[in-house]
């Protein structure tokens, strides 16, 4: 049976079974089809709830490969410049033309993405309207419609951020009228139907709905904090420039402000722990790290249990890259050369612009006179989150050992580069004794959706378009700070004495497995662009292939020019494998949704 659950709140089921750590409410025995007049019981009403939560971990998708997720690996990070697709050239092309911006609204992956949003908002919608309809006395109606509510709305966020603020809203009344809701996104006149508001309304409501904390053994529940935390980065989404083309630019700044402080100042999780960054970043990908579950750090977390036979349904970035020690995987999923560039520092411990760590040479490389053997200059000194998030040949690979050849970790260099993903990976000693994940890629580590370390960046954000700099860089370094508590240690293959170079404390860390240096900006005399540079910088360091990135590059208005500089940089190890940038900061709606349509759905904007 495969265990999965919503940390900080949301619990999830998968179609065979769930159960989770003391949250009774998730257990669902395996069952066949049963008609609605069946469920229609306050226990029945929750089963299909839990079905609902069930789509937060992607379970909807219509293939294997995780595109329909909100892991979001897929556009957030290999459309983000963070990742290349990997594994070898002819494998996955849906997957290829999303890697090398050469795709168009026949892609598989973005109709796969697609119908996993609108498959969500239906069970979401089917919860509602059974409540609505239940003629018992349902006590907590309110809650359940609330839970309903912010899975929807979660949904919806998703779809703004992939396809543009103008795709159809499904209410529950659309979804009562027929099992194909027509739905359109354009008004009589055609001009664009904005959903930003609607799902603004349905986070609100879903706060006034739901409770703070659950009980004991209700802790995988949403709860009112992370629809705050929902709404406040919906607000961000909307005040962002954009190109013109999303019905954004609305001034939304002080409604996130608001929002963020108080999740700052009073935010708690499901269990009633007060919001704050754990101590070590490593343990936010260690499944057996104490403070990972329930530390504080996560806001709106999936974590992810397993038991029994397991294989790679329980991945949450589906099969990603390489397959040491049994590991598992097909080679997915590959960190770009810019991307591990982008952690090399200063003297100061501090990031390098975009120009001065694509000038440095680059970090590995397969040694001359070898087919496969890799060097990695680890005297260069770099941020010690670069190998909790990515690794790299010559670095401890957790308790798999230390990679030096690309053979069993890389399953084709010239097509994926030479490093390899790493934060969503099990350890061996996850797997114990057992046959439980025997040659799987399959993780018990979160998958971290909103952490508080986000929430701090966000919030310094806001203070930077309120011309509050010093104050934004002091929210910025306490990010920074929780850095140099953590590193990846030497073992006995790795060659050379390295340092943490730990400016924060003015302390010096023997044993690191490469040289590793962390400082703090300037708490004095920031500017716009000097803060504006180093939260950019910082959240492509700390939420590093999360899922973040071609979104951010989107909403700032910048997806043109710094994927293009991406695309020249990193065509240099691939030759003219990716194209031009086309400039775009949505999806095309799918064409076969165009097609079906008949007119009631207009293409988006950008791919007119």
């Amino acid at each position: 049976m495969k265990k999965v659950i919503l940390y900080s709140a949301i619990a999830l089921a998968t179609s065979v079974g769930m159960s989770s750590c003391g949250d009774d409410f998730l257990k669902l025995d395996p069952a066949g089809s049963v008609s609605e007049g069946t469920l229609m019981t306050e226990e029945g009403i929750d089963w299909v709830l839990t079905g609902a939560y069930a789509s937060l971990n992607g379970m909807t998708q219509t293939g294997w490969m995780g595109y329909a997720s909100m892991a979001n690996y897929v556009f957030g990070d290999v459309m983000g410049a963070d990742a290349n697709k990997g594994s070898i050239a002819n494998d996955q092309t849906d997957f290829t033309q999303l890697e090398t911006y050469s795709f168009n609204s026949s892609n598989g992956y973005i109709s796969g993405k697609w119908n996993g949003i609108y498959e969500a908002v239906k069970r979401c919608n089917n919860v509602i309207s059974m409540v609505n309809r239940y003629g018992g006395n349902l006590a907590n109606a309110d809650q359940i419609i609330g839970q309903a509510q912010f899975i929807k709305a979660a949904w919806m966020f998703d779809g703004i951020k992939n396809f543009g603020a103008a795709i159809p809203y499904v209410t529950v009344e659309d979804y009562e009228a027929s099992t194909d809701p027509q739905v359109t996104n354009v008004d009589e006149s055609g001009n664009y139907i904005y959903i930003w508001d609607k799902v603004e309304a349905d986070l609100k409501d879903a706060i006034n709905k739901l409770p703070a904390t659950w009980p004991a053994g209700q802790s995988g529940r949403a709860t009112s904090w992370m629809a705050k935390a929902v709404l406040a980065k919906l607000y961000l989404f909307w005040s962002s420039p954009y190109n013109g083309n999303n019905g954004s630019g609305a001034n939304h700044w002080g409604d996130a402000k608001t929002l963020l402080q108080d999740i700052i100042n009073n935010g708690v999780d499901a269990k009633g722990n007060k919001y704050k960054l754990i101590e070590k970043y490593g343990d936010l990908f260690d499944a057996n790290a104490p403070d990972c579950d329930w530390g504080g750090e996560g806001v709106f977390d999936v974590q992810l249990t397993i038991s029994g036979t397991q294989t790679n349904t329980n991945a949450p970035v589906s099969n990603p890259a390489i397959g040491p020690q049994g590991l598992g995987g097909w080679g997915f999923y590959q960190p770009t050369y810019d991307f591990v560039q982008n952690f090399i520092v200063d003297a100061n411990g501090l990031p390098l612009s975009a120009v001065d760590y694509r000038a440095q040479p680059v970090l590995s490389k397969v040694k001359a006179g070898t087919a496969d053997e890799v060097v990695t200059d680890l005297t260069v000194a770099v941020d010690p989150r670069l190998d909790f998030a990515i690794g790299r040949f010559g670095v401890p690979f957790m308790d798999y050992g230390t990679p030096m050849k690309t053979g069993g970790w890389v399953r084709d260099p010239t097509n994926g580069g030479l490093y390899m993903n790493k934060k969503y990976l099990p350890k061996k000693s996850d797997k114990g004794g057992t046959a439980v994940q025997t040659a799987s890629v399959s993780s018990a580590k979160n998958l971290h959706l909103i952490r508080y370390a986000d929430i701090l960046l966000m919030y310094a954000e806001c203070l930077i378009h309120d011309g509050n700099y010093d104050e934004a860089v002091s929210y910025i370094n306490q990010v920074r700070k929780r850095a140099a508590n953590d590193f990846i240690p030497a073992d006995n293959t790795t060659v050379g004495a390295y340092t943490l170079d730990d400016k924060v404390n003015g302390t010096s860390k023997a044993g690191t497995a490469g040289n590793y240096r962390i400082g703090l900006y300037p708490a004095s005399g920031n500017t716009e662009a000097t803060a504006t540079a180093a939260l950019r910088a910082e959240r492509r360091i700390e939420l590093s292939l999360e899922g973040h990135r071609w979104y951010d590059l989107c909403r700032w208005g910048v997806a043109s020019a710094e994927l293009n500089d991406y695309v020249a940089y990193e065509n240099n190890f691939f030759g003219t494998k990716f194209q031009t940038y086309g400039g775009y900061v949505m999806l095309p709606i799918p064409f076969t949704e165009i097609t079906y349509a008949k007119g009631r759905i207009a293409q988006n904007a950008d791919w007119k």
